[in-house]
């Protein structure tokens, strides 16, 4: 395990798993752990070993947003427009999974970054919401583009506008949460995904998920196109052949599934 004064890394195979350590301001995201955030992240995307990450937050509370003193101080580092995500990776397009692991709270900011996760796997007693609508602060690491997607324009503006919490349940309704789980449980369940995921062939796995981000902006022509264009790509990789070789030879027959090569 590797640390940062406030974020903790660590790694199990081909599985990171990055902690908000802030729990004393239930781990609020202050400047300088918005930073450290960005580096456990770009770490992950570089580094050809790691498959998934699961991101979580220390002491039971996922993320309570921006740490809202820092900003009273007028402490906080300015925002760079062409930067990572003023909540650390937000802005960041990762090329692989992350999953968000989510106990107690998840809101303002810290709503943002579940959002910015590719699943999201929470404790039933979890709360999501846009609390900073209560401080007149914005929603600025694409919640505003992310929520809607995800749950729809109506839902996500009765979240936006009120600034109401909604629990596990209610988040799973929604479409807001993937996976709910029982308090305490959300990490493990996390983390025992991302291991199932890791084990799939890669290639196909990524290209299909980018081929998911990128078609938002493209016409129904432009989007098929990009598709075809991962698509080829896993092809010409060798590896749809592979595992073709392995159904020929038996793998997958009759029902059974396995989750990847060696299982």
């Amino acid at each position: 395990m590797s640390t940062h004064n406030s974020v903790l890394t660590a790694r199990d195979g081909e599985v990171f798993t990055v902690t908000i350590n802030r729990p004393q301001v239930r781990n609020a995201v202050d400047s300088s752990t918005a930073s450290a955030l960005a580096n456990a992240f770009q770490n992950f995307e570089a580094d050809d070993t790691l498959h998934v990450a699961v991101l979580t937050g220390a002491e039971g509370t996922f993320c309570a947003g921006a740490d809202l003193h820092e900003v009273a101080d007028g402490r906080r580092t300015a925002i760079e427009e062409n930067g990572p995500g003023p909540m650390g990776p937000t802005w960041l397009q990762m090329s692989k999974p992350v999953l968000a692991a989510v106990e107690g709270h998840a809101v303002a900011g810290g709503l943002e970054l579940a959002l910015w996760c590719d699943l999201r796997i929470a404790a039933r007693d979890a709360v999501f919401g846009v609390f900073n609508r209560r401080f007149g602060v914005p929603l600025i690491d694409l919640g505003t583009v992310r929520l809607p997607r995800m749950i729809g324009q109506g839902r996500a503006l009765d979240l936006i506008l009120t600034g109401r919490g909604v629990s596990g349940e209610e988040a799973l309704q929604m479409g807001l949460v993937n996976r709910l789980v029982e308090p305490g449980k959300a990490l493990e369940t996390a983390v025992e995904l991302a291991q199932i995921l890791a084990r799939f062939p890669q290639h196909g796995l990524r290209a299909d998920r980018m081929s998911v981000y990128e078609q938002w902006p493209l016409s129904w022509k432009e989007a098929r196109h990009n598709e075809l264009k991962h698509g080829l790509q896993v092809l010409a990789s060798g590896e749809s052949r592979a595992g073709a070789q392995r159904f020929a030879s038996g793998e997958g027959k009759h029902g059974s599934f396995k989750n990847g090569p060696g299982d």
